[in-house]
C-alpha cells in the first residue's frame, strides 16, 4: 500500500506523475479547485476584514470525500499542484478541505519529466502564503468588481451583462481604437517610384529628396515640381553603402509571445493556445520513454533558459546543423514587470524533434509544439548574416533610393523566423552590382497618390501584446479576458479584427461615467503592481482590498441611484415578415443582432442578418453570394437561396469565370497580400 498521497489538478497530469514516482506513492487528481466563492451572493464579509466565504464547489462534494479517505491513510500528503499563484491557491485550499491535522508537503517542477519531478520530491517545501495572499486578494476584488457592478447594468442596461476588473479595460482599448478610426481624418501624400535598367537587370529606386533637401510630397504640385526637375531618363549613381548587417533570433517564449506568435503563424485563439500547450506539458504518451511532458509550464512571463536546457540545445545544433551556426547567447534581460518565477516556454528535451514526436501528437499539438520547438532551437543558434546596399541615384539634382539585402548566412533562419501582424517581409531584394559613378536609365517614373491610414484594429495578438505592454492582467488572464468580451457579446470579430458591438459601446460608456477607475489603465496597471507586492510579502491584502473598496463601493451607489435607465430600441429593417407581413426589425441577441417581427409574441419569426456580396451563385446562377459565419465564427461565401443550392466557398467568389477552363474565380488573402485563382485549374492572378 501506497504510504504517499501525491494531489495533482488533472487526471492526465496524475497518469504521467505516478509512472515517474513508482508504488511508494498515490497520485490523485483534485480536478483543480475543490473550493470557492459561492456563485448565489458576493461572499465577501466587507465588514470583517472582507473575509471570503468558500464553500465547496457544486459538485465536487463526492471527489472531496474521496479525497478525504486517501488522505486519512497516508503518512505524508505531497500537493503538487502548478507552479504559480493559482497553483499555489489550489494547494491552501486542499489543505484546509482536508483538515488542518495534516503535515502538508509542496512541490513544484516547471518541466513533468522524470529528472524534474523525482527531484522536486527530495526538496518539499511549504506552502507559499504570500503567494496564496496576492491570489486570493486578486480573486476578491474581482468578485467584488463583478457583483457590485454587474446586478447595476442589469438593472439599467440589460440582463445578463457583466463588468469584469481585467476584461472592462480590454473592451475599453476595443473601443478607444474604434474611436481613433472613427474621428481619423486621411491626409494626402504622394510618392515617385522609379523604374531603372542596368544592363539586364531591372530594380526599383523611391524619391528620396532635392539636392540634399529632404521634402514632403502632399500634393500633385509637390510632385509636378520634381518631375519638371528631371532631365532625361540617365541617372548617376552617387553613392553605394554596403554593410553587412546581423539579425539575431527572437527571445523564447513567454504566455505572452506564444499567445500572438500561435495567432499570427497557426489562427489560434489565445484559449486554444493554452488548451493545447497544458495538453503537452501535463504528458504525451510516447513509445519507449512512457508518458512525458513535452514542453516547461507554459504560463509564465519569463525569457530564461536553465543552464543545462541551452547546453542540451547547444549540443543539438552543433551535432545538427555544423559548429558555425551555434548562438554565442547572453543571458536574456528581463523586463521590469517580470516576476521571473521560472523558465520560458521550451521543449524539455531538445532531441525529442517535431518530426520524431508528430505520430503522437495531434495536428494541432504538433503544430504547436514545432512552434515552441523550432523558436527555442533558434533561439539558441548563431544570428542571420544580411548584406545590405543603399544606392542613391540622381539626375538634375533629383535624388532617388534604392535598398536591398539579400541573406549572406542564414544562421536562427535556417529554422525559424518571428512572424509580425502585417505579414512576412522580403528578405531577398537583391541590386545589381554596380559601381559608384556609372550610369543607369530610368524606364519609368511614375507617382502615386496616397492616403495616410488609421491605425489598424486590433488582432488577438496585438490586444495580448497591448495588454502585456501596459501591465494588464498576468499571464494566465489574457485568454479568459479576451474569451469573455467575445461570450458577452461587446466585441466581434470582423476579418480577424475586433470590432466593439452597439451593446460594448453602451456598457463600456455606462462604466466610464460611473466606474472611471475600473476601466483606467494606470489604475488598473497600479492594482497589479499592488498584488505583485503581496506576492513578495510586501504589502497585507486585506489593505490592498481596503484602500480599493473604500472609493469603489461610494461609486456603486451613486451608479444605482443616478444611473438613468438605457432601453435599447429596435430599429426597422426596412423589410416586412413574410409570415405575418409586420415590419421586421433589428434586436440585439447573445450573439449579435438578428432579424425578428415586431409582432412579437403573436409571430415569433425571425432570420439571421447577411451581406450580399454583388455575384451571382457560380453553381445554381440564380442565387445571390451571401456572406455568412460557422460556428466558430469563420467567414465563408454560399449562396441565399440555401437549402435549394448548396453552394459554398471558403473564398470570396469575385464574379469572373476562368479564361482557361471557365470555372468561377476566388480571392484569397495571406495577410497583406491577395490574389485570384481558379477553382479548378492552375490559374492565377494579380487581386486588383
Amino acid at each position: 500500500m501506497a504510504d504517499n498521497l501525491v494531489i495533482v489538478e488533472s487526471p492526465a497530469k496524475a497518469k504521467t506523475i505516478e509512472k515517474y514516482l513508482g508504488k511508494r506513492y498515490k497520485v490523485v487528481a483534485s480536478m483543480g479547485h475543490v473550493r470557492d466563492l459561492p456563485r448565489s451572493q458576493t461572499g465577501i464579509d466587507t465588514e470583517n476584514n472582507y473575509e471570503p466565504k468558500y464553500i465547496t464547489i457544486r459538485g465536487k462534494g463526492p471527489l472531496l470525500k474521496d479525497l478525504k479517505k486517501e488522505a486519512k491513510k497516508a503518512k505524508k500528503i505531497y500537493l503538487a499542484s502548478d507552479p504559480d499563484r493559482e497553483g499555489e491557491a489550489i494547494a491552501w485550499h486542499l489543505s484546509h478541505a482536508l483538515g488542518d491535522d495534516k503535515d502538508y508537503y509542496r512541490v513544484v517542477f516547471n518541466e513533468i519529466t522524470k529528472d524534474a519531478v523525482k527531484e522536486s520530491f527530495k526538496h518539499p517545501g511549504e506552502i507559499n502564503q504570500q503567494l496564496v495572499d496576492a491570489q486570493q486578494a486578486r480573486r476578491i476584488l474581482d468578485r467584488l468588481v463583478g457583483y457590485n457592478i454587474s446586478p447595476v447594468l442589469w438593472k439599467k442596461v440589460k440582463k445578463g451583462l457583466s463588468a469584469g476588473r481585467v476584461q472592462s479595460v480590454a473592451l475599453r482599448l476595443v473601443i478607444d481604437r474604434e474611436n481613433e478610426i472613427r474621428n481619423f481624418k486621411p491626409e494626402e501624400y504622394w510618392t515617385i517610384t522609379g523604374q531603372f535598367k542596368h544592363g539586364r537587370s531591372s530594380f526599383e529606386g523611391k524619391f528620396n529628396r532635392l539636392k540634399d533637401e529632404k521634402i514632403k510630397l502632399k500634393t500633385k504640385d509637390d510632385v509636378d515640381k520634381v518631375l519638371a526637375q528631371l532631365d532625361g531618363d540617365e541617372f548617376n549613381v552617387d553613392s553605394v553603402e554596403r554593410k553587412e548587417k546581423k539579425r539575431f533570433p527572437a527571445q523564447p517564449f513567454t504566455t505572452s509571445s506564444l499567445q500572438q506568435e500561435a495567432a499570427r503563424k497557426l489562427n489560434f485563439k489565445a484559449r486554444k493556445t493554452m488548451m493545447i500547450a497544458q495538453q503537452l506539458y501535463e504528458g504525451i504518451d510516447i513509445k519507449r520513454e512512457g508518458t512525458v511532458g513535452l514542453i516547461t509550464y507554459m504560463r509564465t512571463d519569463s525569457t530564461r533558459i536553465s543552464p543545462v536546457a541551452q547546453k542540451e540545445a547547444t549540443d543539438f545544433i552543433q551535432k545538427e546543423y555544423g559548429d558555425e551556426y551555434v548562438g554565442r547567447k547572453k543571458s536574456a534581460k528581463q523586463s521590469e514587470s517580470s516576476q521571473d518565477a521560472h523558465e520560458a516556454v521550451r521543449p524539455t528535451s531538445a532531441n525529442r524533434t517535431p518530426a520524431n514526436m508528430k505520430q503522437y501528437l495531434s495536428r494541432d499539438q504538433y503544430r504547436l509544439y514545432k512552434l515552441i520547438w523550432d523558436r527555442f532551437i533558434a533561439g539558441n543558434m548563431a544570428p542571420a548574416i544580411l548584406d545590405t546596399v543603399k544606392m542613391d541615384l540622381s539626375n538634375n539634382g533629383v535624388i532617388f533610393r534604392s535598398n536591398g539585402q539579400t541573406i549572406k548566412f542564414k544562421g536562427f533562419m535556417q529554422i525559424y523566423i518571428e512572424g509580425n501582424d502585417d505579414g512576412d517581409e522580403d528578405m531577398n531584394n537583391r541590386l545589381p552590382e554596380i559601381a559608384e559613378n556609372e550610369i543607369v536609365k530610368s524606364e519609368k517614373v511614375e507617382p502615386k497618390q496616397h492616403f495616410t491610414q488609421p491605425p489598424p484594429r486590433f488582432t488577438e495578438a496585438r490586444l495580448v501584446k497591448t495588454l502585456e505592454e501596459l501591465g494588464i492582467g498576468r499571464p494566465s488572464t489574457y485568454a479568459p479576458t479576451i474569451d469573455t468580451i467575445q461570450k458577452r457579446n461587446y466585441v466581434k470579430m470582423d476579418q480577424k479584427r475586433f470590432m466593439p458591438t452597439e451593446i460594448g459601446e453602451i456598457v463600456n460608456q455606462s462604466m466610464n461615467e460611473y466606474f472611471p477607475d475600473i476601466i483606467d489603465v494606470d489604475f488598473t496597471r497600479t492594482m497589479e503592481k499592488s498584488l505583485d507586492d503581496i506576492a513578495e510579502g510586501d504589502a497585507s491584502w486585506v489593505k490592498v482590498i481596503d484602500d480599493f473598496y473604500k472609493d469603489f463601493s461610494p461609486q456603486v451607489e451613486r451608479a444605482d441611484e443616478e444611473m438613468e435607465k438605457i432601453e435599447i430600441k429596435d430599429e426597422p429593417a426596412g423589410e416586412d415578415c413574410e409570415k405575418c407581413g409586420s415590419p421586421m426589425v433589428y434586436k440585439m441577441g447573445r450573439y449579435g443582432k438578428f432579424m425578428a417581427c415586431s409582432n412579437f409574441p403573436d409571430c415569433r419569426n425571425t432570420k439571421a442578418i447577411v451581406k450580399t456580396i454583388g455575384v451571382k451563385c457560380p453553381k445554381c446562377k440564380n442565387g445571390e453570394v451571401v456572406e455568412r459565419k460557422s460556428k466558430k465564427n469563420r467567414i465563408f461565401y454560399g449562396c441565399d437561396q440555401y437549402p435549394e443550392c448548396d453552394f459554398i466557398s471558403w473564398d470570396r467568389p469575385i464574379g469572373r469565370n476562368c479564361p482557361k477552363c471557365d470555372h468561377y474565380l476566388v480571392e484569397t488573402k495571406k495577410g497583406k497580400k491577395a490574389k485570384v485563382k481558379c477553382t479548378n485549374c492552375d490559374y492565377e492572378e494579380k487581386a486588383e
